[in-house]
């Protein structure tokens, strides 16, 4: 599906979803008190610790940590994907999935799914028809069923084999330009020569599929010789390949649940494999892995394993993978590195030695923290002050990527051991370069440096954002929330744009709050303010708390301190020019209000 779903829908949505109905159908839940409990889905204990929430919409595993709304549960707990999970959710409301204005006369995502399928379609006829290409693949080992489960095509040796089947006519070709599929041609002596022709010519066509089985995209690779080896569709409306990862479609259907999921190189790397029987193996798409493409996996498993070639370019890639892990190790995820036999990917390894082989090496795979002390200690001789502070120097921008946990408490203190220096010195270096610092221009939380948050009295910032979480419709009673704009203090922005959200929204929840800020930084600690001991037990009460410490927060960091400051300056030390006007502008402000 295609298109941002508008906020009012997905409000609409996580308002008209009942979290303990639809969680109940799936887990069995118990009554306790105002909450239902059981024992947790998403990892194995005799005790229950795992909650829902009927007033806030959400749940929350005291064991494992697992949280979310009634749309992040069918995410974890379906391997649904963010827009698949809110069109469950709206067909069970009744609601029917709206489409943002498309601009112009492009085609809807629908017609153009369509056109891929369609297109998918003629590439695996053209193979069946194609002796040459059916030789190809035969000579690579991949058999007729796996051939088919992959959906395996041939585009024809063609400028215009695709252009005359699905753009004869001048009103089709919008669409399949769009989708990448034909090529507009090169302007020469100052005018664009006419027509259009083929992007993929001679090459065994690997269709990309999305988690409902969509094709969205091709990979093309030659059959003979030629450059570029390896051809992918651009970036379409319907194609990102930084999200993207093929045989993922392939590897849920092969099974329901995984232990991991392997990210190799290439097309034909996966495709062996799921033939072998591996079929967790996935691939990215000519590119490095990104974030995105890990927590798309961290959604379906905790262990991820980087398989490489063993060659220079594989241990590149080894690197850059590393690199981009980095933000996203935590506690009870593991992240393995391993490299093959020089000369050999996985294609070919498999094919030599069997799958049970293939399998058994990853008993030598590298955990992340392993893989990462022994790159780091390639050109350092620890034998010298020099080097160890060196080996020091090149690990601090690592580990100022990495959040904060025991995750990187305990690399840090393998580390300390390596370098030769107590861990609470190194950890203390590391600390002063503010590696948990939000990015420019993003707020950050009160505490957020800090790990978990406590909610208490003293930290009255936090108290706030906690009472509008917890209790949303307390947000009306803010009688001039524009004030707090004044304030100078790190996560106003947030408590400000929370109370804003709240007081706008007819029906406020906490589960519509959250889901607002579920591609944000500030999601996880939300959610865990939403979850925490209730500073007040009922709305009217925090809606009188929330105001007195939005009041007092303008007492104490408004411009009512600043211009005390001044005043006290101005008699001690006197005023330069600026701070003279200033002090003006806020006596003048106070003189108003």
């Amino acid at each position: 599906m295609t298109g941002r779903i508008p906020q009012a829908f997905i409000d609409e949505v996580v308002g008209r979803s009942d979290i303990v109905e639809i969680i109940g159908a799936r887990v069995p839940l118990k009554k306790a008190g105002r909450e239902f409990k059981a024992c947790c889905p998403f990892h194995n204990e005799k005790s229950p610790s795992f909650w829902v929430s009927p007033d806030k919409q959400f749940y929350h595993c005291f064991g494992c940590g697992v949280h979310g709304t009634v749309i992040g549960f069918l995410m974890q707990y379906e391997k649904m994907e963010f827009v698949d999970s809110v069109a469950d959710l709206a067909q069970r409301a009744g609601l029917e999935m709206p489409r943002e204005a498309l601009k112009g006369s492009e085609p809807s995502g629908a017609d153009l799914h369509e056109v891929m399928a369609r297109m998918a379609r003629f590439f695996e006829q053209n193979l069946a028809d194609q002796p040459r290409a059916q030789k190809y693949v035969s000579a690579r080992g991949i058999d007729a069923k796996t051939s088919a489960r992959f959906a395996l095509g041939y585009a024809p040796d063609s400028w215009d084999a695709l252009l005359n089947r699905f753009g004869s006519q001048p009103e089709e070709r919008p669409q399949i330009l769009q989708l990448g599929m034909i090529i507009e041609r090169d302007t020469r002596g100052g005018e664009r020569a006419a027509g259009f022709y083929d992007r993929f010519r001679d090459r065994l066509m690997f269709p990309i599929r999305d988690s409902r089985g969509r094709v969205i995209g091709f990979g093309g690779r030659v059959i003979d010789q030629g450059e570029p080896k390896y051809l992918n569709s651009p970036e379409t409306p319907l194609f990102h390949k930084g999200r993207e990862l093929y045989g993922l479609y392939e590897a849920r259907q092969a099974r329901a649940d995984f232990k991991r999921l392997m990210i190799v190189e290439g097309y034909m790397d996966v495709v062996r494999l799921h033939q072998a029987g591996i079929t967790y193996a996935v691939a990215t798409l000519g590119t490095a892995t990104t974030q995105e493409h890990l927590n798309k996996i961290f959604r379906l498993t905790s262990e991820v394993v980087f398989c490489f070639d063993g060659d220079r370019a594989g241990r590149q890639a080894a690197w850059r993978a590393m690199e981009n892990s980095l933000p996203l190790a935590r506690d009870g995820r593991e992240l393995k590195f391993m490299f093959l036999p020089e000369g050999h990917d996985p294609d070919t390894l498999v094919a030599q030695e069997g799958p049970e082989a293939f399998e058994n090496r990853l008993g030598t795979a590298l955990p992340l923290s392993e893989y990462l002390i022994q790159q780091l200690m390639v050109d350092v001789d620890l034998n010298h002050v020099d080097g160890r502070a060196k080996l020091k120097a090149l690990a601090a921008p690592l580990f100022a990527r990495m959040p904060e946990g025991i995750y990187r408490e305990m690399l840090a203190d393998r580390l300390a051991a390596r370098v030769g220096m107590p861990a609470a010195t190194l950890k203390k270096s590391f600390a002063a370069g503010d590696p948990q610092r939000p990015p420019p221009g993003r707020p950050e939380l009160p505490g957020q440096r800090r790990g978990r948050i406590s909610v208490g009295r003293g930290n009255l910032l936090t108290q706030a954002i906690t009472l509008v979480l917890q209790h949303p419709t307390a947000a009306a009673a803010v009688r001039d929330p524009e004030a707090l704009e004044n304030v100078d203090r790190p996560g106003v922005v947030v408590l400000r744009e929370l109370i804003s959200q709240a007081a706008a929204a007819s029906n406020p929840s906490t589960a519509m709050l959250l889901e607002r800020w579920r591609d944000l930084p500030e999601y996880e600690r939300l959610a865990e303010l939403a979850m925490a001991e209730p500073l007040v037990a009922e709305p009217e009460g925090a809606a009188k708390e929330l105001q007195m410490a939005v009041e007092k927060l303008l007492d104490e960091y408004g411009p009512g301190r600043r211009r005390d400051e001044l005043l006290r300056k101005a008699e001690e030390l006197g005023l330069n020019y600026d701070e003279k006007a200033e002090l003006s502008l806020l006596l003048k402000s106070k003189g108003r209000s």
